[in-house]
């Protein structure tokens, strides 16, 4: 029986430039990036490999209509490397570029036997959230279904993932927080799986803990400090890549799926909607298991008792780094409530087995209300 893996080889490098002195890039690689991660650290390194730009074919986090624009952009170039340097949407759409040719993305979901690999791959994570550098799943959201859906298939995983610290140093800085949150629920969410294991929980808990005590030196010394906590917090959501790439994430993803594909909110603001009060949900339902052990250890670290005072301590530690708003202040309407609600039973059972216990149609409509 496996119990845990950690696929991609990782590399450390201070600079991309270092990066190629090491593993150079060249006229067979295709270099998916940002415009301003493209001209700030890699346009003067005059590099002879092919280059897109996802946001070129479409706004936000990836979609069935961006992947599609972009797959009819590359069919007739030549390339056998893929090197993703970005976020969530670079690295989710690179993934998808190093497998065999397809003609539009909505194939894969439909023929899961098309997910074949025949492209190297190596991830460099630009921002301090996402984790999918280490993890075999790409999120696409599918426009006429109104929800993200996933595709977890090993041929998903990267032959290398890259830390490059100066990359994540051009988020703004509610991005960066918003990134930081997003690997703080992977990790939370892996730590409480029924598929966590004392392996996954060795990163887990190293996230949770490097990330709430990088919150914590920025709520009392400010902005200003951020240069000093960027790498320990991008080494963190690796962390957190590894924990969840075995043990799964669940509820909180789960939700924010539909908010997200529908009104186009980040994925990391997605997820901060609803951490805590899944976490609340949990705690009700059974605060003597695993959410215990998980209570006590956050308590250690924010200083606060250990009980439901854990998830409000942390709501507060992240309202001083970036407000908190009402989903309606994103557009989602109160009909919508049951609808959404009933997506994420349908459409996200993928995600709702690893949750921590079982929550049920109603109960997901009461998060929603609770948050509107």
């Amino acid at each position: 029986m496996e119990r845990f893996r950690i696929r991609p080889e990782i590399y450390q490098f201070d600079t991309f430039k270092e990066f190629i002195e090491d593993i150079p890039l060249g006229e067979k690689d295709l270099l998916v990036t940002q415009k301003l991660i493209y001209e700030l650290f890699i346009k003067d390194l005059n590099l002879k490999c092919h280059v897109i730009f996802p946001r070129e074919f479409g706004k936000g986090e990836p979609s069935d209509i961006m992947v599609d624009g972009i797959v009819n952009k590359v069919k007739d170039i030549c390339y056998n490397r893929v090197i993703a340097a970005g976020g969530g949407t670079v690295i989710d759409t690179a993934k998808l570029l190093s497998l065999k040719k397809f003609d539009y993305v909505e194939q894969l979901f439909e023929d899961p036997s098309r997910v074949v690999r025949d492209k190297k791959l190596i991830i460099i994570p630009a921002t301090c959230g996402t984790g999918s550098e280490v993890t075999n799943i790409s999120i696409t959201t599918l426009t006429k279904k109104g929800t993200k859906l996933g595709i977890a298939n090993d041929e998903l995983f990267a032959d290398k993932a890259v830390l490059i610290p100066e990359l994540i140093s051009t988020l703004p800085f509610k991005f960066f927080c918003f990134s930081s949150i997003d690997a703080l629920v992977h990790a939370t969410e892996a730590f409480l799986s029924p598929k966590a294991n004392d392996y996954t929980d060795i990163f887990a808990k190293k996230a949770i803990s490097e990330i709430l005590k990088a919150f914590k030196t920025l709520m009392v010394k400010g902005q200003k400090e951020r240069k000093n906590v960027e790498k320990e917090v991008l080494v963190a959501s690796n962390y957190a890549g590894i924990a969840f790439g075995n043990a799964g994430t669940a509820a909180v993803h789960a939700l924010a799926y539909p908010l997200s594909g529908t009104y186009h909110v980040a994925h990391g603001e997605a997820n901060y909607q609803f951490y805590s009060e899944v976490l609340k949900k949990y705690y009700d339902k059974n605060p003597k298991g695993k959410i215990k052990i998980f209570v006590e250890f956050v308590a250690d670290i924010l200083e606060c008792n250990a009980n439901v005072e854990v998830f409000e301590k942390i709501e507060e530690l992240f309202a001083l780094m970036v407000p908190k708003k009402r989903l309606r202040e994103y557009g989602m309407k109160e009909s919508e409530i049951s609808s959404f609600a009933i997506s994420v039973e349908k459409e996200q059972q993928r995600l709702l087995v690893n949750n921590y216990v079982f929550l049920s149609v109603e109960e997901f409509k009461d998060i929603y209300r609770t948050l509107y």
